[in-house]
């Protein structure tokens, strides 16, 4: 047998526990999918699935990461820019359970020692970097001015998001693409504006 077959089949369950987890949290919620309901649709014990990934925090972050990835797979490409990140939040209407994980974490995540303080941390960073770099574009493009503070505006737009998500599970009327909508036109109407900066 292949040194490499045994990893390999490792790597393969592994992924399968993560989309059937994402599948699972996303249709009933965090609180409602228990490690046995994700165990036994991918054919293993409790014990089995906490092999894979260490504890039912571990597992929740590595779902959330899982779902960053296909969410920039899915919605961000080059030409996207802020659309793109604003097509994201809007996509998450449809996943209540991951809206609800995330904004459960990320605030658990401020508590020092959480397991999910290096994935927030990291992924502050990252998307800071990635809003950054697509402001910069839509700037190079001529469709904002010159005077936007761009680390500012990043900031702006993934506080706004946090907030609609949170705001969405509290009342599911509340519009979250309509009020990051509102936001990256303000921004856009303010960077052409010189000022105090």
């Amino acid at each position: 047998m292949s040194s490499r077959g045994p990893y390999a089949k490792g790597i393969a369950k592994r992924r399968e526990i993560l989309d059937v987890a994402l599948e699972v949290v996303a249709r009933t919620g965090c609180r409602n999918a228990t490690n046995k309901m994700i165990a036994e649709t991918v054919g293993l014990s409790q014990t089995g699935l906490m092999h894979y990934f260490g504890s039912r925090e571990d597992l929740y972050v590595e779902i959330l990461r899982a779902r960053d990835e296909r969410d920039a797979a899915e919605f961000v490409t080059p030409e996207s820019g802020i659309d793109g990140f604003i097509a994201i939040i809007s996509h998450n209407a449809q996943v209540p359970g991951l809206v609800q994980l995330y904004v459960e974490f990320s605030a658990e995540a401020t508590i020092p020692g959480h397991p999910a303080q290096a994935f927030f941390t990291e992924r502050l960073a990252w998307m800071r970097r990635v809003l950054v770099s697509a402001l910069r574009d839509h700037q190079a493009r001529g469709e904002l001015g010159p005077h936007l503070d761009l680390e500012q505006a990043a900031g702006l737009l993934i506080g706004a998001a946090d907030g609609a998500q949170q705001q969405w599970l509290l009342d599911r009327t509340h519009d979250m693409e309509a009020q990051l909508r509102g936001l990256w036109r303000m921004i856009r109407q303010d960077s052409w504006q010189e000022g105090d900066r």
